[in-house]
């Protein structure tokens, strides 16, 4: 993806809004201005390219110049959620040997210890002024409004995004300079995007869900609503508000808005398509969500940042929301078994991919990249299966598999059972150890306000619908599910509760 080329095609839209944030709009002529005045400051402080930059803030305009602009010269973006302690920090700041952290302040990070803590780090840009570290507004502000001519390769890394915590060992991500194309390929090839239209972004840009509104932003020239974090109600106000005609969020985000009492009244007229990403354990939801927004088409979808989501799809204007669809033509998914045999529809195995989308691997970790990259297919852990019209169905993580006395029960199946019970709102389920079965699955469910579901009541409604191997032995009655930040249920976390 050559973004600076990108960048001035787009400033032809002029005033057109790309950003909009706190209602403050950014023009598409302001965000190529904004970004080159950045990359060229970056420059005069001695960033090169492949170097890496930390990006340690809350979704904001900052956010999205700082991600352009390190594109720009060919430098390395490391992404960092704004969640992270100042532990992770550190590690992840280490391990990728970040020269330069752009960050905002915020309680509970000491940035000077952080940068004596951190040997390769030789500056930290803060957004705030008045401090003893580098403005970012004065960098956006003094660097010269001119393209930046550094020549990329399309096999130099634009990204490392770290997907996992100081408790395990760092996985970096590698993602390249063509693979920034990757995202708005795909939905080009899925859906419709134009210049008319208007996403809405709640989703993280430190994830994978919410880079793609910044790579469909430039590439598309559609304008973004951006929101600093999710919130349902003003979520939903936003659609109506800005007239919102797209946006992709995960499964839990749906059922956070079709709780509110005012979901009903609010117009949501505008929408063409929404989408889903990662496997919905409840369609039904989904469904219901579409019944206030018929004229939209919903959309199911799968991937994993290590093959720049989205991979599979399923067509516009189908009802099949319990699959994910299927790949673009330049990708190839298959479902192997255990000897890395291809299965044939309706048999369960690992969902394997391989093409140009997939990451060469993980950062200084060959070991592990071994482990999921074999002949050029990627093993994603992901289980499914294909239907005989060739459409992709997501059975659970293999981890998400529950082995009790031999029998193989997936934990997504079970949680779509329990989120048609109409006082559910929210359901993980887990296997935990038990001394006769080897596992058993365990259940954590939060209910609606007011009701009075006992643990006996949710495993009679599960013997309806269940052989009884797969109902849960024991039911946690929670007022939520821990979250990761991109939305998704945290279950790691789930694991580690009595």
């Amino acid at each position: 993806m050559k973004i600076t080329q990108i960048l001035q095609d787009k400033a032809k839209l002029a005033d057109k809004p790309a950003i909009i944030f706190k209602d403050k709009i950014i023009s598409f002529l302001q965000l190529k201005d904004f970004s080159f005045r950045l990359a060229n400051s970056l420059i005069k402080i001695g960033i090169n390219k492949q170097d890496k930059v930390g990006i340690y803030l809350p979704n904001s305009p900052e956010y999205v110049y700082s991600y352009l602009a390190l594109w720009s010269i060919g430098a390395t973006c490391v992404p960092l959620d704004f969640m992270l302690t100042e532990e992770e920090l550190v590690s992840f700041l280490n391990h990728s040997e970040a020269r330069l952290l752009i960050a905002k302040t915020k309680a509970g990070i000491s940035f000077l210890e952080l940068k004596e803590r951190c040997p390769y780090l030789k500056g930290i840009i803060l957004t705030e002024e008045g401090n003893n570290f580098l403005s970012f507004k004065e960098l956006l502000e003094t660097g010269l409004n001119k393209i930046p001519k550094i020549n990329i390769d399309d096999k130099d890394y634009a990204i490392i995004f770290y997907t996992s915590g100081t408790t395990g060992r760092p996985k970096g991500v590698l993602v390249n300079y063509l693979q920034l194309s990757a995202p708005p390929k795909a939905m080009e090839f899925f859906v419709d995007l134009t210049e008319k239209d208007i996403a809405l972004c709640a989703v993280p840009f430190s994830h994978l869900g919410g880079l793609v509104y910044i790579q469909n932003l430039i590439s598309f020239g559609l304008s973004v609503v951006l929101m600093e974090r999710f919130l349902p109600l003003e979520f939903l106000r936003n659609i109506e508000k800005y007239k919102v005609t797209c946006f992709w969020i995960v499964p839990s985000m749906y059922y956070a808005m079709l709780e509110l009492k005012e979901f009903e009244e609010l117009d949501l007229s505008s929408l063409r398509w929404i989408v889903t990403f990662g496997a919905s354990s409840c369609p039904d939801a989904l469904r219901r969500f579409h019944k206030y927004c018929p004229q939209a088409h919903i959309l199911n979808g799968w991937g994993l940042t290590e093959t720049n989501a989205p991979t599979t799809v399923i067509k516009m204007g189908s009802n099949k929301l319990e699959s994910v669809g299927r790949p673009a033509p330049w990708i190839e998914v298959k479902v192997f078994d255990e000897n890395a045999k291809e299965l044939s529809f309706g048999q369960v195995g690992e969902i394997v991919v391989k093409g140009w989308v997939v990451t060469d691997g993980y950062y200084k970790e060959p070991l592990l990249t071994k482990e999921v990259i074999k002949d050029g297919w990627f093993y994603t852990g992901d289980m499914g299966r294909f239907d005989e019209e060739g459409d992709l169905y997501i059975v659970g993580r293999k981890k998400e598999m529950i082995k009790v006395a031999g029998e193989i029960v997936f934990e997504p199946e079970v949680e779509s059972i329990i989120m048609k019970h109409p006082e559910v709102i929210d359901c993980a389920v887990i296997g935990v150890f038990d001394k006769l079965r080897g596992e058993v699955p365990k259940a954590f469910v939060v209910l609606k306000e007011g009701a009075k579901l006992k643990a006996e009541d949710l495993r009679d409604f599960c013997r309806k619908h269940l052989a009884h191997f797969k109902i849960p032995h024991y039911f946690a009655f929670l007022k939520e599910l821990p979250k990761t930040r991109s939305g998704k249920i945290d279950k790691e976390s789930l694991r580690i509760k009595p």
